[in-house]
């Protein structure tokens, strides 16, 4: 057994834990949170580093389940996707994510095979966030819901479990499947797949609520991009929305559902909704592409569509259908906060605990409990990113201006 390595303590700070805010040091040694008491009173030592913190809040580092790129970068092409999903690993750290699942929307066979084997779930560090495997958002989806997925590649599941072997090839480094549940009447692929450690999420669909229901029964457990590409709400039939108010749902089930709190995906009121219906639910995801980092006024690609950026918005070249967002998700955390009025506590854990439980790694990631990974974010009073750990090392810090 190997000695342990070099103990590290986080002082002047204030952190997040079990859902509170304590003035208290955090702890961090071998890429892990550490519980001081032991370290106190059995192995009767000190921390060989004190890192002052400034009076700062640590939070566990962010988590996005859906982004589709960014900084130029498209992860639904080919070509080079391994530096694509590299070079993103590395933008986002500024925004305080640390880990994340590469999105790839609807795409022909041949790209799947390319791409897909291509995107290895991967520790994060210096180099980047970590990748905690792949999102594929379609080609299982409704045509009269498909958004900005090519409509030339979206399939059906007439064949089931084969049609998602035939068209992703491997699933191993896929970890999240988007799909309409009224594909798969008889759940026979959501049985599969949630057998095989993948978490099914229902969008892109025009299903009723009673065949929301019959999906979440079935074994999904989350609802891509909430309000988007889906029926719209209504009195009689409220479609996947009701599943945030549903008492048809298996006992002690949870659903998530993923939504997008750039102020023009959802607008703030309908972003109230979601969260008093269901706040222990509400995943906060960027659904970022490629022109997410970079100047409005241009157009940018995700998959095979060609996007126009114009006053901060993202749509389908020459149309106005939304197709992704340049929102980041520190800015998310910030806008759920204003908008709903809820507590710092609760926004942060949308992109933090509440994902990572959606997943079922929360002994891993999204909360800074003993045994963790040493992966968190150091925020300011304006919850502004100051700079981000992941194993207990700093991979990005705020420049602090000059005086000259």
């Amino acid at each position: 057994m190997s000695a342990p390595g070099k103990l590290l303590q986080f002082h002047n700070c204030e952190i997040l834990r079990g859902s509170k805010i304590f003035r208290e040091d955090l702890w961090v040694r071998d890429k892990k949170i550490v519980n001081p008491e032991p370290v106190f009173y059995d192995e009767k030592i000190i921390a060989d580093e004190k890192i002052d913190c400034g009076g700062a809040l640590i939070v566990p580092g962010f988590i996005d389940l859906q982004i589709n790129g960014g900084f130029g970068f498209d992860f639904s092409t080919s070509e080079n996707v391994e530096n694509s999903v590299t070079s993103v690993a590395k933008g986002v750290l500024q925004h305080g994510v640390t880990s994340f699942c590469p999105t790839i929307i609807t795409s022909s066979p041949h790209e799947y095979r390319q791409i897909i084997p291509n995107i290895a779930v991967q520790n994060g560090g210096k180099h980047g966030a970590g990748i905690l495997g792949i999102h594929v958002e379609g080609p299982f989806i409704n045509k009269e819901k498909k958004g900005a997925h090519p409509v030339n590649h979206i399939k059906d599941l007439k064949n089931g479990f084969h049609d998602i072997i035939d068209t992703y090839g491997n699933l191993d480094n896929i970890r999240l499947v988007t799909l309409a549940p009224e594909l798969d009447p008889e759940g026979s692929v959501i049985k599969e797949l949630v057998k095989r450690g993948i978490t099914v999420s229902l969008g892109h669909s025009i299903a009723n609520l009673s065949q929301a229901e019959h999906g979440i029964a079935y074994g999904a457990s989350f609802i891509t991009h909430l309000f988007n590409a889906m029926l719209p709400f209504h009195h009689r039939d409220p479609g996947l929305v009701g599943l945030l108010a549903s008492e048809k749902l298996p006992k002690n089930k949870r659903i998530f559902y993923g939504i997008i709190a750039d102020g023009i995906h959802t607008h703030p009121a309908a972003l109230r909704i979601a969260f008093h219906a269901n706040s222990k639910g509400l995943v906060l995801v960027t659904d970022a592409m490629s022109a997410m980092g970079l100047k409005s006024g241009s157009t940018y690609c995700i998959g095979e569509s060609k996007v126009e950026v114009t006053h901060d918005r993202a749509v389908v070249a020459g149309t106005e259908t939304l197709s992704g967002s340049i929102a980041t998700m520190d800015s998310c955390v910030r806008f759920l906060h204003k908008s709903t009025g809820c507590s710092l506590v609760e926004a942060i854990e949308c992109a933090t605990l509440h994902p990572a439980q959606a997943l079922h790694i929360t002994h891993l990631k999204g909360t800074l409990d003993y045994g963790t990974d040493a992966d968190f974010v150091l925020l300011d009073k304006n919850l502004e990113v100051i700079s981000t750990y992941i194993a207990g090392m700093c991979v990005w810090k705020k420049q602090v201006p000059v005086n000259t």
